[in-house]
């Protein structure tokens, strides 16, 4: 019993330490957001007809334009666009990274087996076979080697750590380019479906202009108008007609950059966006979720915040590399001169033992690795602090623009019903000669500019929520969603996340406790 007491002391005292790990615990830092999103400036008397409200975030967010063909390209984005794959490939790189620092936990076993004809020298040192030279031998072996490195310092439970956050970070990558992958797929869609507006308006203007050309001919061969009336409409006719290639050219563009965010060769998509829809429309009201949601649904917050993870981690690395490694070494092999004699028990040979491996000397290599894992986890900690302000900026930015550019439309298309009637008017009285022609060409080409800056504006409407559903972060739950941590491979066990003193309330970086 006496001497069973030290061997449970050690054992106790082995398992206490593989419980630990050196170096600091993880802890999210809270992200600096506000309670609730801050409304636009209230504008002269005016309300936008679409407002951002209260209430979840739909992660489908394109549906809220009610457009078939725009959510038909949505959903073959996350399955067809490059950015995605390459981003998905180097997820798996990511994942086998950590299956083979996983692997660092668990004992290594390898077989081996060797032959061997030979002869000593009868002169020379002892002679194995004991034939003291005088005939060959050969020798037969087969065996295991197995060695296990204890982690009872966490070194190697922090490389998991690492490796895993590592992990989510690559996973958060693919879903924040799947994000700018499907918003920028809405952003063309809506483009193009303006560019097709403008082309309308402008075939439009340009049949009021050819109407109004074949008018002045008329009057001028009744001798009312003039020559200069004549070449003042035909340069009208000719200026209208002169943005016609431009706006078929935006329109080829916008098909080739929705062709090339799906993945397809130029023109591809022709045909089946070849039909003229209208733009899609915004809906009355926006749910824009809260902000404290905002860390959690934006891939780039995640992915910063999964980076000083793995930064923290790095630290733990660095301190276990000051601690001696202890590894568990052992061998079973058979050796015999003859094939036959391999069955036998009296052919074994084995061995087993610790080795113990302490740092001494390293010329300081040790402290300036540790130096430099501090110093990348505060600056991991910087640009966390960065991305979720960057991310406030976008968000209120992009609700001011939404709000701005819905009144700027409004007002736009007031404008246009004017020019309208100032176009009615001035044809009225040119015909009457009550006024002459410049006028009527005044008119018209401030119909036209209104009318493409009502079209254009009507664009922006759109392309501003969809900039302000990007900004939000949602779209990808439905592609990718986060789902728990999946449990450690090779039997490694996941360092246990407790809340350690890792921020240090009012300094704004970083801190640690090494245990």
């Amino acid at each position: 019993m006496n001497r069973l007491l030290p061997k449970l002391a050690v054992a106790w005292f082995l398992v206490g330490l593989s419980s630990c790990a050196v170096g600091p615990d993880f802890r999210r830092p809270e992200a600096a957001l506000p309670q609730r999103w801050t409304p636009a400036a209230p504008q002269a008397a005016a309300t936008p007809p679409s407002r951002v409200a209260d209430g979840s975030l739909d992660p489908q967010w394109w549906n809220a334009f009610n457009d078939p063909e725009l959510s038909s390209l949505i959903a073959r984005v996350a399955t067809a666009n490059l950015d995605v794959k390459v981003a998905t490939a180097r997820l798996t790189e990511a994942r086998a990274a950590r299956r083979i620092v996983g692997a660092d936990a668990a004992p290594s076993v390898n077989g081996s087996a060797s032959y061997e004809h030979a002869r000593g020298s009868q002169n020379g040192l002892v002679d194995i076979s004991g034939l003291n030279g005088k005939a060959d031998y050969n020798v037969w072996q087969p065996g295991l080697d197995a060695s296990w490195e204890l982690d009872l310092w966490g070194r190697v439970r922090r490389e998991i750590e690492s490796a895993d956050a590592s992990v989510e970070a690559s996973a958060d990558l693919r879903r924040d380019l799947l994000l700018a992958a499907l918003a920028e797929t809405a952003s063309d869609y809506v483009q193009l479906r303006g560019v097709q507006a403008e082309q309308a308006i402008v075939q439009q203007n340009l049949e009021i202009a050819r109407h109004s050309l074949e008018l002045t001919r008329v009057r001028f061969a009744d001798g009312v108008a003039t020559q200069l009336e004549i070449a003042e409409a035909r340069g009208q006719v000719g200026t209208i007609e002169a943005q016609q290639p431009l706006l078929e050219n935006r329109r080829l563009r916008l098909v080739n950059a929705l062709g090339f965010l799906l993945g397809l060769p130029p023109r591809a998509l022709e045909a089946e966006l070849q039909a003229v829809k209208p733009i899609p429309p915004v809906p009355p009201r926006v749910p824009a979720g809260l902000p404290s949601e905002l860390a959690e649904r934006r891939p780039d917050i995640r992915q910063a915040a999964a980076r000083l993870h793995a930064a923290t981690a790095d630290i733990g690395v660095a301190v276990g590399d000051f601690y001696p490694r202890v590894t568990l070494s052992g061998n079973l092999s058979l050796q015999a001169m003859h094939l036959g004699d391999l069955a036998e028990w009296s052919s074994r040979v084995f061995g087993v033992g610790p080795s113990l491996t302490v740092p001494i000397f390293e010329g300081g290599r040790l402290k300036g690795q540790l130096a430099l894992r501090k110093a990348q986890q505060q600056e991991a900690m910087i640009q966390f602090q960065r991305t979720v302000l960057k991310a406030w900026h976008e968000v209120d930015d992009a609700m001011s623009d939404y709000d701005t550019r819905q009144l700027r439309r409004d007002k736009l298309a007031e404008t246009v019903e004017q020019d309208r009637i100032a176009l009615d008017n001035a044809q009225r009285q040119y015909v009457a000669g009550a006024t002459d022609f410049l006028n009527v060409l005044t008119v018209q080409r401030d119909l036209l500019a209104t009318q493409q800056a009502w079209v254009a504006s009507s664009t922006d409407v759109s392309v501003s929520l969809v900039s302000l559903f990007k900004a939000l972060g949602g779209g990808w739950e439905t592609t990718f969603p986060a789902v728990p941590p999946a449990p450690a491979e090779d039997g490694a066990a996941r360092v246990s996340q407790v809340p350690a003193d890792t921020w240090r309330a009012g300094t704004g970086e970083a801190g640690y406790a090494a245990r």
